[in-house]
């Protein structure tokens, strides 16, 4: 299928690893210019420069934080100029959940909400701010919010909320900008293999005495096809929003874990 992605420029925030990376390797594929952007220089420099080679379409490193407005105000004009223009935006910037212990009520302080807050709802929102106006002049645009199957469950208080939050300023934006031919989405990861997750399943393994095909097997069982997906498999949705052949969706969740949980959602 083509995606009639050709020629396309595409922001990325978290755009150095993980999940980030995955989808920027996607769009790259189906010949989309991308600005990667990430707060740490080498690990962005390097993932650009192994895009280029690979693909042969424009990576743009720029180092930014969507924690901070004036960063997010300069990257996004950067990202603007060195491509030409901006014709996606994908929001993925964020504190990684699942990687540890979930803080308990008692150990929820102002600074842990407020920075989580901070960097998942408010900085898509600054990376959509200024990434649409560029779109409703071209006339066409899609943003895509990564955000996590916990805001359908419990078990993470902030995680939910913040998940929650993104949810609702995806269907929000999408109806302000559907006119102007700008598709909003938020797509839902659960469990997902990264560069991360070999130290995850090795460190749960030796702290339990087992095996890690034994540990990776149990996280497996948490969902209905019975293995870890992969960051490339998020990636392939996304590809997917981000052509004009997503067109018939846009302000609405994508579940993308295997099918996590026993939950019907209509």
């Amino acid at each position: 299928m083509d995606l009639q992605l050709t020629g396309r420029k595409a922001v990325i925030t978290g755009g150095s690893k993980g999940i980030g990376k995955a989808i920027a390797r996607a769009l790259a594929s189906e010949g989309v210019d991308v600005a990667l952007i990430a707060r740490s220089v080498g690990p962005l420099e390097q993932t650009a420069q192994e895009i280029s080679s690979e693909f042969g379409t424009r990576a743009v490193p720029i180092s930014g934080d969507t924690g901070d407005d004036s960063s997010v105000k300069r990257f996004i004009s950067s990202a603007a100029e060195d491509l030409g223009g901006i014709d996606i935006l994908v929001n993925n910037a964020a504190r990684p959940g699942g990687q540890g212990p979930v803080p308990r009520l008692a150990d929820m302080t102002d600074e842990l909400f407020n920075e989580d807050m901070n960097v998942k709802v408010m900085g898509y929102l600054r990376c959509a701010r200024e990434a649409a106006p560029h779109m409703v002049s071209a006339g066409w645009g899609r943003i895509i919010n990564i955000s996590g199957l916990a805001a359908r469950s419990s078990g993470t208080t902030i995680g939910s909320m913040r998940n929650i939050a993104v949810a609702a300023m995806t269907k929000n934006l999408a109806d302000e900008l559907g006119p102007s031919g700008i598709n909003v989405t938020v797509v839902h990861p659960g469990l997902t293999r990264t560069e991360a997750t070999p130290a995850v399943i090795s460190s749960r393994a030796e702290a339990e005495g087992r095996s890690e095909e034994e540990i990776e097997a149990q996280m497996a069982e948490g969902n209905s096809v019975r293995r870890i997906i992969d960051a490339s498999d998020i990636a392939n949705i996304v590809a997917f929003l981000a052509s004009p052949l997503s067109v018939a969706i846009s302000g609405d969740a994508i579940a993308a874990g295997g099918g996590v949980g026993r939950a019907i959602h209509y």
